[in-house]
């Protein structure tokens, strides 16, 4: 079989492959969104219960029945309250059983201490939704989280809910307005999210004439509907183009950053995270009852699932309109055009002083320019065409300063001159601007009276317009940053096939993670939180971080004897488990070159422990070789901590013993792949000195990033590890000395005290149980086949290309149900989407061929969990030279093995030919029933219940 050339890691045009904002992906990425919307009965309810509707003027429950009867909502509201027979001349009913029609949706303004009440007969009742729009719970403390942990156990798997203490919603697209705002606000196509119902009513007061809704939501604690609930109903929602979200909490942090990850590629997630002080926090906290985390972690997790922070309620809005409208940049090269130099001067520093740079105008551009403007233009950038510019210069400048390589976008400047013309300048413009060019165009006209027209051009054709070209500037690096958070999101990492397993001294293999969990237990049975040195270097060799070696010893004729089986040089530290700041406690004795030495330095170190700590302290020294660290080296830390909300969060930076002094560090969520390691590299300083200066070699890179993914995947796979340091681990050059690229120093871990504090993971790590090797015969030729099944990785994106290719005609429309033609099915975007499963969303599954078909996919299935379900939909796709050999067979026998294993109720097939009789044979043999389908005759479907 014949290799195809396939490369999908970053290229120029890597951007452009990115699907336009606001769009789908073609259905044969997703089988989850066919039919189904998360949240219908709350965002598209047929029928409404208000309960506590009265006539008490100014009240909540006046305002909220009054908004939904007089919204074009259309559908019947039933006012509930025992104190009255009509609500505003509607008939009112005493309580929720005594309804005559089905209800969907619940909107509940009473006392907190009813609201349990209330939520028990909506259950009864069948509602499927409910706004609590009450305060009175965990805001007000543990009483009132008490109350909500009662309701949610009365409506957990029945019904949803939004709220408590929140504003309510509304989806202005059908007229529904479920709030007690002042009015409906207008649609549009913005999705908005709130968790502050007061800044709902500000922006909605501001801006209703301004900016059109598909959804206006206030989340208030969020006792139920989660952010990441949210995110994937206006992901799946076609009326939304774009999301924007004023967030206190994060909440469940896996939830939201499963949901951003998902649809950040098809629409652009943009928020505001008040809490950057540890005051603002502190009220943040306050205001909704939960913890904030760091924020430095929550600016890092925004990166890594493609979510835009911006720092003000203005830029919000702003990039919900650029992103919507406009072309990615490529790169931060802004090109300012403006016929006055202050205005340009402001851009430029905006530009630079955060993080952008002035694209270098190429010698063909100053040409072009030099024959259409003026000679007095500033022949640089930012390209002053002075002010008496009018519209034909712009419009010419603009032209050509667009074609330059250099460049990724372009800002337009106009002041208003006596000479100026805005609106016939606007309008000269525009046939250049957007789209066109490939590169986005903002412009700032700046005034007011003079340049109102003009403004008014820009935006009927949708182009952003700013009042301050600093403005425009900042915008311009949000669009920069949007674009590489998203590039990303999906890169291609290296293979890293290590397996992780320990050979024992009687031949047989044990996992790292068993090994360092029996560690770990009995280090627990001792009453310990800590491990020592030792320990902690044993754990990091279990999973191939080298480390130097290192014997314990208790007395000083051990000492010796240890150092002279290590060989002099050698190092000797105290051997504690209480005591992890050695040298605080002159713990540490280093470059001993003899026995003499050692003996000496034995008697330091316990000296200075008795002295300074006690002596129940010492137990000895660990005696390790001397590490010469080679030329062009450097000392790194490595290290994992708890964040309140994400959970274990990873460390990279600069080490040695002013690690606190400079704090060049970055973070990251485990697990890494090889590429997100490099990402966290490249946010240090001392990354660049890791590449290479000043003569110095560059580290081996590769290498470090490999061990990052093994440090990554240890942190995952060991849950009681609370925090793990390793500081420094010194990376050098290749075969520096011949001594490992990197290698631990020394280490520090500190294990969780109960089963109760354990952390969940932001983001699930990959499901090795679902690993399976399997043997069986092939029905047709008798031949034994074996085949490893697992859950397929970042990395296998170039093998599922080469499995495309083998695909007949056949074969893809039985599948797709259309002939679905090879280039959009092996595109690095569709690819990596599959490749980079989220586990907590669905799981695909690849069939690997073993005995002579090493590493070639022999068949794929996509098992995908519906929004708001306990039910996954899954596909098959078996390669022409693997069919009738089993492999369908076996990966829907996996597929059980995972539906059981993920507690799902229910499998579906989604819908497939009916003349497709092999995988008919084969899910009838499995158990599943097979139904025709309700649209086309042609087609069926098949179900099972787990």
């Amino acid at each position: 079989m014949a290799p195809i050339n396939y490369t999908p890691q970053r290229s120029e045009d890597s951007l452009q492959e990115l699907p336009p904002v606001g769009s789908t992906f073609d259905p044969s990425h997703d089988v989850l969104h066919y039919n189904r919307m998360l949240l219908d009965s709350i965002f598209c309810p047929k029928a409404v219960a208000v309960i506590g509707a009265t006539e008490s003027p100014r009240s909540v429950g006046r305002t909220l029945f009054w908004n939904l009867i007089s919204s074009p909502f259309g559908g019947p509201v039933f006012p509930v309250n025992p104190k009255r027979s009509s609500v505003l001349g509607v008939k009112a009913y005493a309580s929720i059983p005594d309804i005559p029609e089905k209800v969907d949706l619940a909107v509940i303004a009473t006392p907190a201490k009813t609201v349990l009440g209330v939520i028990q007969q909506c259950v009864d009742h069948g509602i499927k939704g409910a706004i609590i729009i009450s305060a009175g719970f965990k805001e007000v403390g543990e009483d009132g989280a008490a109350l909500e942990r009662k309701i949610m156990e009365i409506a957990a798997g029945k019904m949803r809910i939004v709220g408590p203490n929140c504003l309510g919603l509304m989806n202005p697209v059908l007229g529904l307005n479920a709030t007690f705002a002042s009015t409906i606000a207008k649609p549009g196509n913005i999705g908005f999210i709130s968790q502050s119902g007061a800044l709902c009513t500000a922006v909605l007061d501001s801006l209703r004439e301004k900016v059109g809704f598909s959804a206006f939501i206030s989340v208030g604690s969020m006792m139920d509907v989660s952010w990441g609930d949210l995110l994937f109903r206006l992901g799946d929602d076609v009326s939304t183009s774009a999301i924007i979200c004023y967030m206190e909490t994060i909440g469940d942090a896996r939830s939201f950053l499963s949901a951003a990850r998902e649809v950040a590629l098809t629409k652009p997630i943009i928020v505001i995270k008040p809490g950057r002080s540890s005051a603002a926090a502190k009220a943040a906290a306050s205001h909704t009852g939960s913890l904030t985390g760091s924020d430095d972690v929550l600016d890092m997790a925004f990166r890594r699932s493609g979510v835009l922070r911006v720092n003000s309620i203005a830029e919000l809005f702003y990039m919900a309109e650029i992103l919507d409208k406009q072309p990615r940049p490529k790169g931060r090269r802004l090109t300012i055009l403006t016929n006055a130099g202050g205005p340009g001067v402001l851009a430029t520093d905006a530009l630079i002083m955060n993080g952008g740079q002035l694209a270098e105008l190429a010698p063909e551009t100053i040409k072009k320019l030099n024959t259409v403007l003026p000679s007095a233009w500033s022949h640089n950038n930012p390209i002053d065409i002075l002010g008496d510019a009018p519209p034909e210069r712009y419009a010419q400048a603009l032209e050509i300063a667009s074609q330059d390589p250099n460049s990724d976008g372009i800002l337009v400047i106009l002041t208003p001159q006596a000479m100026s013309d805005p609106t016939a300048t606007a309008e000269a413009i525009v046939p250049y601007a957007g789209i066109k060019l490939g590169k986005p165009v903002l412009v700032s006209w700046m005034g007011g009276h003079d340049v109102a027209d003009g403004a008014h051009v820009f935006s009927r054709v949708h182009i952003p317009n700013f009042p301050y070209p600093d403005t425009a500037a900042r915008m311009f690096l949000y669009m920069a940053q949007y674009a590489d958070n998203l590039e990303h999101l999906y890169e291609t990492p290296m293979l890293d096939d290590a397996e992780y397993v320990v050979e024992q001294a009687d031949g047989t293999t044990t996992t790292a993670g068993e090994l360092t969990s029996a560690l770990i237990e009995k280090v627990k049975n001792t009453g310990r939180t800590i491990l020592t040195e030792h320990e902690s270097k044993i754990v990091l060799s279990y999973y191939g971080i080298p480390t130097v070696l290192t014997h314990i010893a208790a007395t000083a004729d051990a000492a010796v004897a240890a150092a002279e089986k290590i060989g002099y040089p050698v190092v000797l530290k105290i051997h504690s488990e209480t005591i992890t700041h050695k040298t605080d406690v002159g713990g540490v004795q280093l470059n001993l070159s003899d026995a003499t030495a050692v003996r000496e330095a034995f008697t330091r170190i316990q000296r200075a422990v008795t002295s300074r700590v006690g002596a129940e302290h010492f137990l000895g020294v660990t005696v390790q070789s001397f590490f010469k660290i080679p030329d062009g080296s450097y000392e790194l830390i490595l290290g994992s901590s708890l964040d309140a909300q994400f959970g274990p969060v990873l460390l990279f930076g600069l080490g040695g013993s002013l690690v606190e002094v400079f704090k060049d560090s970055s973070l990251g969520l485990p697990p890494l792949s090889t590429t997100l390691a490099r990402h966290m590299m490249e946010k240090t300083k001392i990354y660049k000195a890791l590449k290479g200066v000043r003569g110095h070699p560059a580290c081996d890179l590769p290498a470090l990033e490999k061990l990052m993914v093994r440090f990554s995947r240890l942190i995952a796979e060991q849950p009681w590890i609370k925090e793990l340091d390793i500081n420094p681990l010194v990376v050098s050059p290749p075969n520096a000395n011949g001594q490992p690229a990197a290698v631990a120093l020394d280490a520090r871990v500190v294990i969780h005290t109960s089963e109760s504090t354990l952390p969940k993971l932001a983001i699930r790590p990959y499901p090795t149980q679902y690993v399976s090797r399997k043997q069986w015969t092939a029905p047709a030729s008798g031949k034994t086949v074996t085949a490893l099944i697992r859950p397929i990785r970042p990395e296998d994106e170039p093998g599922l290309a080469q499995f495309h290719t083998t695909l007949s005609t056949r074969s893809v429309t039985q599948r797709y149900l259309h002939p679905h033609t090879l280039e959009p099915r092996i595109s690095h975007n569709r690819l990596a989407r599959i490749c980079h499963t989220d586990y907590d969303r669905g799981i695909t599954l690849v069939c690997m061929g073993t005995n002579g078909h090493e590493g070639e996919i022999m068949g794929a299935s996509r098992v995908s969990k519906l929004h708001d379900s306990n039910d996954a939909v899954f596909t098959v796709l078996v390669g022409d030279e693997y069919q009738g050999t089993g492999v369908g067979t076996q990966l829907v026998e996996q597929i059980k093995i995972v539906g059981k294993g993920e507690g799902w109720k229910r499998l579906r097939v989604a819908e497939m030919g009916r003349d497709n009789v092999g995988m008919k044979k084969v899910l009838e043999r499995a158990g599943f029933k097979l139904y025709d389908s309700k649209t086309d005759a042609d087609r069926i479907w098949a179900e099972l219940d787990l």
